[in-house]
Parts: C-alpha cells; structure tokens; sequence
C-alpha cells in the first residue's frame, strides 16, 4: 500500500477514556479522522469503577483544551474550575458528552486483541514502515473484524491489570485461592452491600500511594459511625516509614492530593490502623475460623483478618501489542526513553517535566502508548500529563514537528523527595518520619466523606508500596 493510500486511513485509539478522547479530539482538530475502540460499552469505563472516589485535581485540571474546542459548539457547559469532581462526574459531565461529539468515531464493545503490521509479523523487515497497521478487535457479542490505521494511540490505561499482594510481584501463595476476601479497588462504602462487607471487620490494607491512603481514610470514617463500630485497618507496607511515606503535606502544590496523606497519618495516629513496615507478602493462608492470615518473605505472621484490600498499583496490558517492535524499560515497561524520568527508583524531589512524541516513540514507527499505560508501572500519573502527550503525539501523526516538540504544560510538584531509598532500609534509618527531605512535617487532619483522591494518579505513590 502506498504512504498516500495509508495517509487516508484513520488513526485508531485504543480506550474512550480521557487520554484517548482528548486524542481524537486533537486528531479532528487537526483534520485526521480517529476511530476509538473502546472495550466498555460507554465512555470512562474504567472511570465509571470508581464513580465514588473524589479526584485531587481540580475540573480545571481534567479537561483537555481541544476537546473543550469540540465541545463548545454543543452548549457543553464547563464546570467549575476550582471544584473536585468525582469519577462519576467525570464521567457524565465530560467524557460521555464529549464521546458523544464524536459519534460514530467512538465504537463501544470493542475489545481490541491484536495490532501488527498488515501482511508483516514483528520479524519481517521488508517494506515494513510502508505497510499500514492492522488492528484486530472483538465484539461484545463474540464476533471479530479488523480495522486498517495509519497510526495507533494506546490509550487503554492500566487498570484491567492491578497488580498482586506478592511482595515479589507474583500473586501470595493462596492469594487466588482467598479471592472471595480480597479486593483490589478503593470500596464504595455508601453501597450498602460493600459497606456491610467492611463494617465492625479487620481490613488489612496493602500499598503505600494515593489510593491505600484512601481506603485508610474511609475504613477509618466507618469506624466511627454507629453501624461501623469495631472497625479497625491494618495497613501494610513494603518498606518503613520516612518522611515521604505521607506524601508532600502542605509543600504539595495540589493541595487536595497532599491532604490524602495527612488522612492516612490521622487514621493510624487516631486508633483507626495500625502500620506494619517491611512486611513482604509471601502467602496467605485461612485460619480454622476462615479468616485470613497473611505471612511475610521473612516468616512474621498477622493476626488473622476478615479482609484483604491490595492496592498496589497497576501493570501495563501488553499481550496484544506482541507483533509490534516496542522498545521498553526492562523494569518498568514503559516507553525507554520516558523510563528514567518516572523511574521511582531514582524519583527526587519535583516532578516529571512535560513530555511527548520523543520520548513516546518505539522503532515501530507510528505506535505509541500514552496516558498511564505510558507510564508502564511507574505510579503518579496526572491527566494534564496525558492531554500533552497527546497534544504532542498527533503534531507528531500530523507532521508537525514544531508543534509536537513544543512544550506547553506546567506540572504541579509534589513536594515529595528523594526517591525510594534503600529496599531493605529500616525504617529508624530512613528520613525520620517527623520531616522528609522537602516537605514539611505531616499534621494529621480529619477528612470525612468528603475526602478528595485523584484515582488517575496509581496507587503506590511516588516511591511506590
């Protein structure tokens, strides 16, 4: 097939969620045609799983400026700009009207299974970089059809794949075999069945980011409501305690995603957890009584508990990409040439600069993954980082170099430094937990139903769990 024959083909995106709308967005903007692919039969799936969760930034931080330019026109209304929405909200005032701008351009139902290169396994050299894409897909109802691409945006995110109570990245020994106990989401505690799951139990919280400081907090509020009596969390981590075990307190330039940390201090200050260091999850196992007993790497064992919720951030689902030439982090699996700046191994203190087509790209030229699947299993995605790799990648597709090298984004620092440290560190060893390195001492703070969490950004934190 010829370049011009390939140049009137679509770009294909994978995932109607925000990364990949604002995509399509950008590429209509630009006079491309997108066709998204998502595997949920609306837009936001994914976003809709935590429709109770409060993010911590604010609608004038979630919303991408192209797509409020295709927006416009439809009497869309924006949203308060300093308020916080929940991933409902997001979903109903901001995906969904803009997947409905796009009609036809947006498939729902479509799980995409397969891209290669048409006629081109990963082997095949000849003419390669002439040939289109061919991504294959499968329908709700089983059946399957293929779509030609001039290009392709993964922007299908991480979280189908969470990762494991494993302190060695494999699923405990028993951990399958407890599913019926275990939960790998923040609960929605005003389901009255899932709040009847948790109130007056032991709920042993593993992960040490954004989300585990959220389900601290609302297992602690439980605790002290009348029908929640006896409550009461063990939160787990993989590592001690040092200065930026609460993230970045007041020095957090978005303060709500600061104030998260805060919360999970209160709740272990107020009675509500107690914190376990260095605990490693090697098995868990079930007592006489069906309760569960989790055993550390070094043989330490808890006290039985009547729930188990990992939060130990997200991987990154690759199977479908196995015929295209991807060059990623061995450790991270994400995009190489991102990789060392999100590695949370080396992690200090600021954040991520802006980023985009460069360090997105693979030498299968004209495929990039974008959003948190970016990220591979790095934690602390923000949306505005997506909406410039976006904005970036499809200067890029469009032949824009100018543009797609041009940074246009000023991200928020966390006022979190140094790093991970040492993996086997003691905790008296560490930053002392009274202060780390750029933040301020964590004050404890009461939050209640209100509590703000950005679920965009990955369970683990910036030093991961």
């Amino acid at each position: 097939m010829s370049t011009s024959t390939s140049a009137a083909l679509p770009v294909v995106v994978i995932g109607a969620g925000p990364a990949g709308l604002a995509a399509a967005a950008h590429l209509h903007d630009r006079g491309l045609d997108p066709l998204v692919l998502e595997a949920g039969p609306r837009a936001g799936a994914a976003v809709r799983e935590w429709a109770h969760v409060r993010l911590f930034s604010s609608w004038s931080e979630l919303t991408d400026p192209a797509a409020e330019k295709l927006l416009a026109p439809t009497g869309w209304e924006r949203p308060e700009p300093t308020s916080y929405p929940t991933g409902g909200d997001w979903a109903e005032r901001y995906l969904q009207p803009l997947a409905d701008v796009l009609g036809d351009r947006v498939r729902y139902g479509a799980r995409v299974t397969g891209v290669s290169r048409t006629g081109r396994d990963r082997i095949v050299d000849a003419d390669r970089e002439t040939q289109p894409f061919t991504v294959q897909i499968r329908h709700a109802d089983g059946h399957e059809e293929r779509f030609r691409a001039r290009a392709v945006v993964d922007a299908s995110g991480t979280w189908s794949t969470p990762g494991p109570a494993g302190g060695n990245g494999l699923p405990a020994l028993g951990e399958h075999a407890a599913a019926d106990r275990i939960a790998y989401r923040v609960p929605d505690l005003t389901d009255a069945q899932v709040r009847a799951r948790y109130a007056g139990r032991h709920t042993a919280v593993i992960g040490t980011g954004a989300s585990a400081f959220t389900a601290l907090a609302y297992l602690a509020d439980l605790a002290r409501t009348d029908d929640g009596a006896g409550s009461h969390s063990t939160w787990i981590l993989r590592r001690g305690i040092s200065g930026s075990t609460f993230g970045g307190g007041s020095a957090d330039q978005l303060p709500a995603r600061g104030a998260l940390g805060l919360a999970a201090k209160a709740a272990v200050d107020g009675g509500h957890a107690d914190a376990v260091t260095g605990f490693r999850t090697e098995a868990i196992e079930r007592d006489a009584d069906g309760r569960l007993v989790l055993v550390a790497e070094d043989g330490r064992r808890l006290d039985p508990v009547d729930e188990v919720i990992v939060l130990t951030g997200f991987r990154p689902d690759l199977a479908y990409l196995d015929e295209l030439r991807l060059r990623l982090d061995e450790r991270l699996q994400a995009p190489a040439e991102l990789a060392p700046l999100i590695d949370p191994n080396q992690h200090s203190c600021g954040t991520v600069y802006p980023h985009g087509h460069r360090e997105l790209s693979h030498p299968e030229q004209g495929v990039y993954l974008v959003g948190m699947k970016s990220y591979g299993r790095a934690p602390t995605f923000l949306a505005l980082t997506g909406y410039e790799q976006v904005r970036s990648v499809v200067a890029a597709i469009a032949g824009d170099l100018d543009a797609a090298d041009r940074v246009e984004l000023t991200l928020p620092e966390s006022g979190v430094c140094g790093g991970a440290g040492l993996f086997d560190e003691p905790a008296a060893n560490q930053v002392g937990a009274a202060g780390g390195c750029c933040a301020p001492a964590p004050q404890p703070v009461q939050l209640g139903v209100g509590l703000v969490v950005d679920a965009v950004e990955r369970s683990g934190g910036c030093c991961g769990s």
